[in-house]
Order: structure tokens, then sequence, then C-alpha cells
């Protein structure tokens, strides 16, 4: 193993406290010499909160390790010259800014909380009718916040789909697409690469479908019974202390 990936809410830290252990855990990952890089689709904080954040909690995190589903997102708009009409979290609307977003001939949905209204998801719905690409941050179902589960973004992309008859582009996990950009930016391949999460579909069964090996972890979204809902072989451990003590061999 020369590569390791690791999601951060559920993994590392649940709400505001970090998970026993892992600050410990990261610490000896950061001294192993193992490639590392967090990969997450959270889209309430933008990338720079979000190191803010983890630094916060004690985590011992470089710029450079960090890898977001929005910020590939804004990439992908660029890359493209298209300009997105944002459904997303208020906390990251900055995070586009640098995007010609008027007379929008795209769509962009992320986790927008109380922005989910009738009124923005039908804008959403007409732009898509007229041929607008419809992106999405992440296709995750729910995620776990203070102790409660709450609908991230991917019940709300797949109602544009299923209304629109359109398919979206998914600029994080579990998208084949966004692993591969992050193997690409360590340097490594898929084989050699493991990837530790909470989520068995955005996380595991994502790094799976991808080639990377996975560790699905019993924190955070994780629910007695997960392990089995999906195909392939995977680790399957307590927590981010168990995972990193099996890479490390200890």
């Amino acid at each position: 193993m020369k590569a390791v990936f690791i999601d951060l809410s559920g993994v590392l830290y649940i709400g505001r406290e970090a998970i026993p252990g892992a600050r410990e855990a990261v610490a000896r990952l950061q001294a192993s010499g193992l490639v590392i890089r967090f990969v997450t689709n959270t889209s309430r904080m933008t990338r720079r909160q979000i190191l803010e954040s983890l630094r916060g909690l004690g985590f011992e995190i470089h710029d450079e390790q960090l890898v977001t589903a929005p910020s590939a997102a804004r990439d992908w708009f660029a890359e493209r010259g298209l300009r997105p009409w944002c459904l997303v979290h208020k906390a990251i609307r900055e995070e586009f800014e640098a995007l010609d977003q008027s007379n929008p001939n795209a769509v962009l949905i992320g986790d927008a909380a109380d922005d989910f209204t009738y009124a923005h998801l039908n804008r959403a719905f007409e732009l898509c009718l007229e041929g607008a690409p419809l992106v999405g941050i992440g296709r995750n179902r729910y995620f776990r916040l203070d102790g409660h589960f709450l609908l991230d973004a991917g019940p709300f992309i797949r109602a544009i789909e299923y209304a629109a008859d359109v398919e979206a582009v998914i600029v994080g996990k579990p998208s084949k697409t966004f692993f591969e950009q992050v193997l690409r930016d360590a340097g490594c391949s898929a084989g050699e690469t493991m990837m530790i999460g909470d989520d068995v579909e955005g996380d595991i069964e994502g790094a799976l479908k991808a080639g990377l090996q996975a560790c699905l972890v019993r924190t955070g979204k994780y629910r007695p019974g997960d392990e089995h809902r999906i195909d392939g072989d995977f680790r399957v451990e307590d927590s981010i202390v168990e995972a990193v003590d099996y890479l490390l061999g200890s």
C-alpha cells in the first residue's frame, strides 16, 4: 500500500468532536511515509474553512492533502466555459464567485439545506429541461450532524434527473472520475491505494468501482448491516484507529 484516501465527517469527527483516537491515528499516518489525501463531498464549508476546522480539532493536515468536491465542480465549469446556476449551501457560494453565473446554461446542485425550496428546485428543472447540463457535488443520500441524520444532495439530484429525464455529472464521491482525479493528484495507482470511509456507497462502493481497496468504519453514518448492502471485497473496522492499525501492520 502506497496511499490512503480518508473521508472526513464521520471518520475523523462527528459534529464538532473528534472521534476518539482519530487525531493520533492521523499523526501516525503522517509519519508513515504513505501518500495521504483527505477527500470530502462536504459542501457546507469552503476549503479554507475545512482546513481551519480540522486544525482546530487538532488534526495535522497539509493544504495540498485536502481535495473537495466543490473545488472539483468549480474547475469542471471553468474548463468548459459554462455559466452555472448554483443551488448550493450559502456558506460555499464564495467558492464559485469567480465563475460567470449570468444567464446560466448549466446547473450545479450541492447540499443547499433550507434553500432546497420548490421554487429553486423548479428553476433547476426548467434549465435542465432546456438542455443545461446537471452537475452534482456528490450523490450522497444523507449525512449525520449533531446526532441527527440529514438529507444530502443526492435525493434532490435524483429528483431533477427523473423530472427532466437527464443524467447528472457527479464531480464528487462516488464518481469514478473524482477518484481518478485524486489518484492523479496523489501520483499513485488505484491498486496501491485504500479508501477509508463511513459511507458504504459513496466511499466504499465508489472506491471499489474505481479499482481502489477500501475499508468501511463503523462510525459516523454507518448503520448495522451496511457491509452487506454492496458487493465486493473490503475491510470493515470499528474506527479509523483500527483501520490505521491494519494499514501500518500494528
